[in-house]
């Protein structure tokens, strides 16, 4: 059996055992396509089953999340842990709390997260979890008493050495607080089991601005090798939440203006770039809408999502020259694409998991636009997690200047990583294909060394 045909064999499996899980088999198939190469030339991985363990977690847990909300009525909510591969260490990877989370998503992202932890070349497995709960609208007291339910079954599962959860969409510092402590109260034990932690009880400086520092790091890379830089450049970054804010602000102190930025309700332009302090207040103290900032800044149009119909996302019928999806998944599809191409957009560099659509990634790379894959450019998140969880070991704490130093280094050696792969196989300048190749080769070989099974 060639590579083609032992590709096919798998993603059929997924489709026959995942049915209805849509992210889940567009991971998986993104990934087992671009190894076509490597397992042509190297028969061990097929003769070892490896694809074929690779995409089947090592166990996925569900659970009930029963929680009393502020009128005393009690409600119930479905909460996942997948924990997909540990071979390299720890299963690692964070918990989203959003309406639209279910298992396809959470095996996607779990997915994903094997592949991105083994790019940062750091001793970390893949996992992912969460639920479909919405903190949006919810009170303190109320996120307060759903994640102690939650963690009521999680703390089960999840150990410094055997599962490190950390926070994604609808889990920040808050709700790291809140299921931290529960542990604590659960298991008598303070060690670094989630990372995101407050400063003030465990955690890192640096970790808040990482995944949104290291993508704009990876950028930087990108464009310097081919002989730009991020200086004097026009950029949109769709999202204002935390991977968003951090990237806007790295990228503005790196000389690029930032002239637009979305949450779930529109997007905000402001030809004059955006004001990072006004988002902050906006987003992390009073936790509302980004038409506040229009408000504040009048120079600035608020297209509200409604009025931009037309198939797309109106923040990426901007005209830039970089283009960062930093929101959700498949946020970013081939209407998108054909407007930053004809806007002028040379780079779109991912910050959110699986941003970019299939066809809109194939339209990007068919116009010579630069494409930053999100395995490799937003790995700068679960890096300083690990940085946290080396930090907890030793009961340390590095400087802020030390964690992004390290940070920086990281972010480059992955760069470096996936352009050289991407060259030895045949692809050069397709960083998916290097990123993929790259990332699987040593979760893979590693498999094989432990004895496969």
């Amino acid at each position: 059996m060639n590579a083609i045909e032992y590709i096919k064999k798998i993603l059929t499996y997924i489709k026959e055992h995942s049915p209805g899980q849509s992210e889940f088999y567009q991971a998986t198939s993104e990934v087992l396509n671009s190894l076509t190469p490597l397992l042509n030339e190297e028969k061990k991985y097929m003769q070892n089953s490896i694809l074929e363990q690779l995409v089947v977690p090592d166990r996925t847990i569900i659970f009930k999340v029963p929680w009393i909300d502020d009128s005393g009525k009690i409600n119930v909510n479905i909460g996942y842990r997948v924990q997909f591969n540990s071979t390299l260490g720890p299963y690692k990877g964070g918990l989203r709390f959003h309406k639209s989370v279910n298992l396809g998503i959470v095996k996607f992202l779990g997915f994903e997260q094997i592949f991105k932890n083994s790019l940062t070349n750091l001793n970390i497995g893949g996992a992912k979890g969460g639920s479909n709960f919405n903190p949006k609208g919810k009170s303190d007291y109320e996120i307060m008493r759903f994640c102690q339910s939650f963690m009521n079954e999680l703390y089960r599962h999840i150990g410094e050495r055997v599962d490190v959860p950390a926070g994604d969409i609808g889990v920040g510092e808050r709700e790291i607080g809140y299921l931290y402590g529960q542990y604590k109260r659960l298991t008598g034990r303070y060690e670094g089991t989630l990372t995101g932690k407050g400063i003030a009880w465990g955690g890192s400086f640096g970790r808040k601005e990482a995944t949104g520092y290291g993508a704009v790091y990876f950028a930087n890379n990108y464009l310097q090798k081919v002989g730009e830089d991020l200086k004097d450049k026009v950029a949109v970054v769709s999202g204002s939440g935390n991977v968003a804010i951090y990237a806007m602000e790295k990228l503005t102190h790196l000389g690029a203006k930032v002239v637009a930025c979305s949450d779930s309700q529109g997007t905000i332009y402001d030809k004059d770039g955006i004001d990072i302090k006004t988002l902050k207040a906006i987003k992390e103290v009073d936790r509302k809408s980004l038409s506040e900032y229009a408000k504040l800044h009048p120079k600035a149009t608020y297209i509200p999502l409604h009025k931009y119909p037309k198939g797309g996302h109106a923040i990426w019928d901007i005209p830039c020259q970089i283009a960062m999806p930093c929101a959700t998944q498949n946020e970013l599809n081939l209407f998108d694409a054909k407007n930053l191409v004809k806007n002028g957009c040379i780079m779109v560099n991912e910050g959110a998991n699986m941003p970019t659509t299939p066809e809109a990634i194939e339209y990007l790379k068919a116009n010579n636009a630069l494409f930053g894959p999100a395995k490799a450019a937003n790995a700068g998140g679960v890096a300083v997690s690990q940085l946290e969880m080396a930090q907890n070991a030793s009961m340390v704490r590095w400087s802020f200047a030390e964690v992004d130093t390290k940070l920086q280094t990281i972010m480059k050696n992955i760069f470096n990583l996936v352009y050289n792969t991407a060259k030895e196989y045949g692809f050069e300048g397709d960083l998916q294909r290097g990123a993929n190749i790259a990332a699987f080769k040593r979760v893979a070989d590693s498999m094989i060394d432990l004895g496969a099974v």
